[in-house]
């Protein structure tokens, strides 16, 4: 059975005036192009199913055409809707405002393309948690190794669709919401590579001490300036600032484990207490974790060989995923499967943050791009750093500190933004909500 409107919003459901109903084929096509023999672009910029992360686009690859997987297939063009037939419960969805020249996307992907719709209200209609939930059921009823859905099913679907003045209104109220989430996404990007540039001119390529060196000025406040000495010395890890000590990682932080309550005891588990895994890592712009995918009881901390993580603890994968990191941002509980890092002088959760960031580079750098299998202890023992002076690292977190409550304060607006739209997108799509009342709610949070 295909996709049925009602689920919109079912038991309450009242088709409002001039609303219709027809399937999407009706006024959308999918997957309309593809390459095919003897097309002409030599390279092509690749969206990958991995890529994408609800309305997202993270990364693509700019790759030759001739080196480009078989299933670099789908053509992209300005407002199509990229949803992933394979584990539909995953969200691997996007709205795709201006493509590229050139741009690409896996065969994994089903791309929409309106025609006689709202492209952006097409979407939102689209990734209802009713429609995803709807997708999902479809993929898990087939017995592939991955549960995956055939690109007719969204043809097939109904399609709940009100006059085009009313489509274009919804898809600019929740527009705006994703618009603004976008914005902060991007603004902490920013923010996140100023931070990085400072802890790696001050504590990496050494740029004050080279500027004294040279006789030239380091720009900095004379109070931190006098904090770099004017020379170096050498070390078993090359030339490093005069006074400053070499010493193990481990060394400069407290460690602590995690653990797993009983999921055979419901009591444990579905509290208000965050309990991180590698999968609620952060995009590395965001650095800050608020939310985790499942919570846990004070009797599940209790009866466990997990603990409270305070504010400001970073968080580093060990296992499975490894290198992942995060900076907690309320406190959390966490999984066997990190260590929480929190560093020994006071003042120093940031520097302990981008230090062990710089740690993941380096065993990058080690093994050819890939972390270790596993991070222990004794790895965090064995591997040397540089220590600076403990009132430079004070110094260091001062300085940081504005850039990284800004991306703070842009994650917890961003996630109540989310929450809006969520919970508007159901309701207007089935006209529970009409348009000048979800306006009034959003212009009271942008």
């Amino acid at each position: 059975m295909g996709f049925d409107y009602i689920s919109l919003a079912p038991d309450k459901f009242d088709l409002p005036d001039g609303w219709r109903v027809c399937k999407v084929q009706d006024v959308a096509v999918v997957n309309e192009q593809s390459i095919q023999r003897g097309y002409k672009n030599e390279w092509i910029l690749y969206i990958d199913i991995a890529s994408v992360e609800k309305g997202t686009v993270k990364s693509m690859e700019i790759i030759p055409l001739k080196k480009a997987p078989s299933r670099a297939r789908r053509i992209v063009r300005d407002k199509d809707t990229l949803i992933a037939t394979v584990r539909p419960n995953l969200e691997h969805y996007v709205f795709i405002k201006e493509a590229k020249p050139n741009t690409i996307a896996s065969t994994g992907f089903a791309v929409v393309s309106a025609k006689q719709v709202e492209p952006r209200y097409l979407y939102y209609y689209l990734t209802t948690p009713p429609f995803t939930e709807y997708l999902t059921r479809i993929a898990d009823s087939h017995t592939s190794t991955y549960p995956a859905f055939n690109p007719d099913v969204i043809e097939n679907a109904e399609l709940l669709l009100p006059p085009e003045d009313e489509q274009r209104a919804i898809a600019h109220i929740l527009g705006t919401l994703d618009d603004k989430i976008e914005l902060n996404r991007k603004m902490n990007e920013t923010l996140e590579a100023m931070a990085r540039a400072i802890f790696k001119s001050w504590f990496v390529d050494f740029d004050p001490v080279r500027a004294k060196m040279e006789g030239r000025k380091p720009g900095l406040p004379k109070e931190i300036s006098d904090l770099f000495s004017d020379g170096f010395e050498d070390s078993e890890l090359g030339e490093i600032p005069k006074g400053w000590e070499m010493v193990s990682f481990a060394s400069t932080v407290e460690i602590s484990g995690g653990g797993t309550p009983k999921t055979s005891v419901p009591e444990y588990w579905g509290g208000d207490i965050p309990w991180y895994a590698v999968g609620d890592a952060p995009k590395e712009s965001d650095i800050f974790v608020i939310n985790t995918d499942k919570k846990i009881t004070k009797s599940g901390v209790e009866n466990s060989s997990t603990r409270i993580l305070p504010i400001g603890t970073t968080i580093i994968s060990a296992r499975g995923t490894v290198g992942k990191l995060a900076l907690t941002g309320v406190p959390m509980a966490m999984n066997q499967t990190c260590y929480g890092l929190q560093g020994k002088i006071h003042n120093s959760a940031f520097y302990t943050y981008f230090s062990t960031l710089t740690l993941i580079a380096t065993f990058q750098q080690s093994t050819h791009g890939s972390v270790f299998d596993t991070i222990t202890r004794d790895t965090l023992t064995s591997v040397k750093v540089v220590m600076p002076p403990s009132k430079l690292i004070e110094r260091f977190d001062a300085a940081v500190t504005p850039l990284m409550g800004h991306i703070l304060n842009n994650l917890w607006q961003s996630q109540t933004l989310a929450a809006i739209r969520d919970a508007l997108l159901p309701k207007l799509i089935s006209g529970e909500i009409r348009v000048n009342d979800a306006e009034k709610m959003v212009e009271e949070v942008i």
